[in-house]
């Protein structure tokens, strides 16, 4: 859903594949490693599932899709060593370093041959970070619910509006041009995590739904499509109180 021609080799962008109604079924960075070579990052969709279905706009080009299980990729809370913003740094037989900081707060993806120990505590820190950034993490329950603009990802450049046709480009174009994203992200702090997909209600009324959750130190962030205009009222989720807080300045793109 974004202009993979506009990448140069050695740069990366937010990216994403809809269905034909514009509804998100994964989110993943992509990064043009050579002029013939792309890599698609992917933290939660079905990577093989994904794989599969590109492969089917092949047609007769020479062009292969495929898993590359000899890589894995690893999180730092610090800043690149090169990398900054929409350029990476480092090649495959050594590692590759991508910038994944935001609003002031370091952060530094690898992807390497070596696999890196698990920390489940840092994966939790890390996925808190994409929330409070604006980088929905959706479980597989969210997949196909959500256009581009109700996930607000405009925030971090992931789809384009002018590039030539692609599943979904029509709604999404005509959603932008006619002004009509009505819905978006809101971030929230709550002390347990309410389920995702529940409704995020004002008193009585459904408001929007819970699409993301992420453990933060002792409590939750959770993100929601919300309404862009609301009541100013106490907003709960199954109960649980939710205190709306403001999405930090966007990942590095």
């Amino acid at each position: 859903m974004n202009d993979v021609e506009g990448v140069a080799p050695g740069r990366w962008q937010w990216n994403g594949w809809l269905t034909p109604k514009g509804r998100v079924i994964a989110l993943f960075a992509l990064a043009r490693m050579a002029a013939d070579t792309l890599w698609l990052i992917v933290p939660d969709a079905d990577a093989e599932a994904l794989a599969a279905a590109l492969q089917r706009y092949v047609l007769r080009r020479q062009l292969s899709v495929a898993l590359r299980d000899d890589l894995h990729a690893s999180g730092a809370f610090e800043a690149p060593a090169v990398a900054v913003g929409a350029q990476f740094a480092g090649d495959e037989a050594s590692a590759v370093e991508f910038d994944f900081s935001g609003f002031g707060v370091p952060r530094t993806l690898r992807i390497a041959s070596v696999q890196a120990g698990v920390d489940p505590d840092s994966e939790t820190r890390w996925a808190a970070g994409d929330l409070r950034l604006g980088f929905p993490r959706l479980p597989a329950s969210q997949a196909e619910q959500w256009t581009p603009q109700q996930l607000s990802l405009d925030r971090i450049g992931a789809f384009s509006v002018k590039k030539g046709c692609y599943p979904g480009q029509e709604i999404v174009a005509r959603t932008h041009f006619l002004g009509q994203a009505k819905r978006g992200l809101a971030l929230f702090e709550a002390a347990q995590a309410p389920d995702v997909g529940v409704s995020v209600e004002v008193g009585a009324g459904a408001l929007g739904q819970v699409v993301s959750t992420a453990r933060n130190g002792e409590g939750h962030v959770v993100l929601a499509v919300l309404p862009v205009e609301r009541p100013d009222a106490a907003i709960s989720a199954s109960g649980i109180a939710l205190r709306e807080r403001a999405l930090l300045a966007g990942l590095a793109r």
